[in-house]
């Protein structure tokens, strides 16, 4: 009995120290997102001065009613919505279906084939925006809706990128389903595509999901390819795009991006709430794979 109260003795700071390190990087990661959202609420007055404050006594919506009644900005959100939710979901069934053959069947350069999308995810995107954009030019002259001022030229690209990280995660997925359950299936008359889509696919569904969370966060807080490949065609920018109206030479409108920021977490917010729980679960795979 004196041993393990010596010992709880002991944990005690230590287990003190975590959490207290744990709150400290804790505060340090919502910092920026309370000041953001502060400064969405903050009068003009109080964001120009030169004594900032970490509160404000009079909450104000003015910026906020600048981002909404800026011209075109509902059809933004809704191109970031389609953008965002094509990929997703296109990524994530390409992504399952490659990741089933590279477990289960063996064939020729399948090694090199991992090892390809190890290496796709060691070249940044910024090397990459040049040979696309011309890709995508060249491409929007033989078929239609996917070249340049399209938002076809944005969902491909975005599909391409998520989909080696998506692969190689749910790869260890289908490993891990055993093979006995599969021949299990089939001795029961089920077939290839039914054991894949009813018994396999709900099994290694919170893996994706956490690759869905990669995709959407990437696809929806994207400037670099909206801004790089849609160039006339403004109907077709997105959500990023709109917050350049409110950069201007004669001075920054820090509330209206501080606001239209806000505006842009809330969907990624919503969108952990709703697949929490099977990101944890999915991403638990992952590190016990």
């Amino acid at each position: 009995m004196s041993h393990s109260r010596v010992s709880l003795r002991i944990r005690r700071p230590w287990r003190f120290a975590a959490e207290a390190t744990a709150l400290i990087v804790a505060a340090v990661v919502a910092f920026p997102l309370y000041w953001m959202v502060l400064s969405a609420f903050k009068p003009e007055g109080e964001i120009q001065s030169t004594e900032p404050r970490p509160w404000t006594t009079a909450p104000s919506l003015d910026s906020f009613r600048r981002v909404f009644q800026q011209e075109d900005f509902g059809r933004y959100f809704l191109n970031s919505l389609l953008v965002a939710a094509v990929v997703v979901v296109a990524s994530a069934l390409i992504a399952f279906l490659a990741a089933t053959a590279v477990a289960r069947f063996r064939f020729r350069f399948r090694t090199t084939l991992l090892i390809m999308f190890l290496v796709a995810q060691m070249v940044p995107i910024e090397a990459l925006t040049i040979p696309l954009f011309f890709l995508m030019r060249d491409l929007g002259e033989s078929v239609p809706g996917i070249g340049l001022n399209t938002l076809g030229s944005l969902i491909l690209p975005h599909i391409a990128f998520s989909l080696p990280f998506a692969i190689w995660m749910l790869r260890g997925f289908v490993k891990a389903v055993p093979e006995a359950l599969e021949e299990a299936a089939y001795l029961d008359g089920a077939s290839r595509s039914r054991f894949l889509w009813q018994i396999l696919f709900p099994l290694v569904f919170p893996g994706l999901v956490a690759t869905s969370v990669f995709s959407f966060i990437s696809t929806w807080n994207d400037f670099l390819f909206a801004k790089s490949f849609i160039i006339s065609a403004t109907e077709n920018s997105t959500l990023p795009m709109a917050l350049l109206v409110f950069f201007k030479a004669e001075g920054n409108d820090w509330g209206g991006i501080m606001a239209a920021s806000t505006v842009m977490t809330i969907p990624v917010l919503i969108f952990f709430v709703l697949v929490q729980r099977r990101l944890v679960s999915g991403l638990g795979g992952a590190v016990k794979d």
